[in-house]
């Protein structure tokens, strides 16, 4: 695997290549970022992957300053999963000038659920793909189904900007007990460890009643409940159209949202009805 720090060397490095599967991440990687890079192996003629910390996409009062830096291990994971180019930027490299230029995602879909309890989250999420895209020039991308709402925010801003690429959905890799993974799930106590699976336990249980014909403002005001009992605070736990988050009418494809903090630490996860 070639390691490369700058656009000029990714350019470089990808100019043999014509069909890049792309796969951009955080770093402090767990097996669910594994599974996505071996899933793009099957798609292009080169796998990439990013490793950045985005500043744009993270709110005051977060957790930018003491999320988790691994590139090392990070590389390690990624060489044995066959990557193929490891992007690894500065933030010099990557925000050489301050960002001025920021893409606004439809607030239809990116100021509801995560958008409303982290003003701005998407449009610097966007920026940051954005930019990404434009260095990688990739032909696939993968991105997880755990961040559901990402993936359909980031569908929307490839297909609305006719860019030459196909957004390419991840399924959500899960603990033995069904926590989803998550690079945040290291913040947790081995206590909260346990009681963290009861996220996806409630929206299962949430899918469960929506299927049986339940009242869906009910099935969510008990989801709120349960969880505040055990305590979390959740932020939301909702049955929405699987399409585009919207309320659902009679017949849509659902989606169960969940959203809840344990401790100091935002779990979120979402399963399809």
């Amino acid at each position: 695997m070639h390691v490369v720090h700058t656009i000029a060397e990714l350019r470089e490095r990808l100019s043999a290549f014509r069909a890049a599967a792309f796969v951009p991440t955080m770093g402090n990687l767990h097996a669910g970022h594994i599974a996505l890079v071996r899933q793009a192996r099957e798609l292009g003629d080169v796998t990439v992957a990013s490793i950045f910390v985005n500043r744009l996409q993270f709110l005051p009062h977060e957790d930018f300053d003491s999320y988790p830096r691994t590139l090392a291990e990070d590389a390690d994971k990624l060489a044995g999963a066959g990557c193929g180019v490891l992007f690894a930027p500065s933030e010099r490299e990557l925000y050489p000038e301050p960002q001025t230029f920021r893409v606004l995602p439809d607030p239809q879909l990116a100021d509801l659920l995560e958008g409303q309890f982290r003003p701005g989250f998407f449009t610097g999420v966007c920026t940051v793909v954005m930019k990404l895209f434009q260095c990688v020039q990739p032909r696939f991308a993968v991105f997880g189904e755990k961040d559901y709402q990402q993936l359909l925010v980031t569908r929307a801003m490839v297909r609305q900007f006719a860019m030459p690429l196909e957004i390419v959905a991840g399924t959500t890799c899960r603990a033995e007990d069904g926590l989803a993974l998550s690079s945040r799930n290291g913040y947790l106590s081995a206590e909260q460890r346990r009681e963290a699976v009861q996220l996806s336990r409630v929206l299962a249980r949430m899918g469960e009643q929506a299927r049986a014909g339940e009242d869906l403002a009910g099935i969510e005001g008990a989801a709120m409940t349960t969880l505040a009992q055990r305590g979390w605070a959740p932020d939301y736990l909702v049955l929405r159209r699987r399409a585009d988050l919207q309320v659902p009418a009679p017949g849509d494809a659902l989606v169960a949202l969940g959203a809840a903090r344990l401790g100091a630490t935002r779990l979120i996860d979402n399963i399809a009805v």
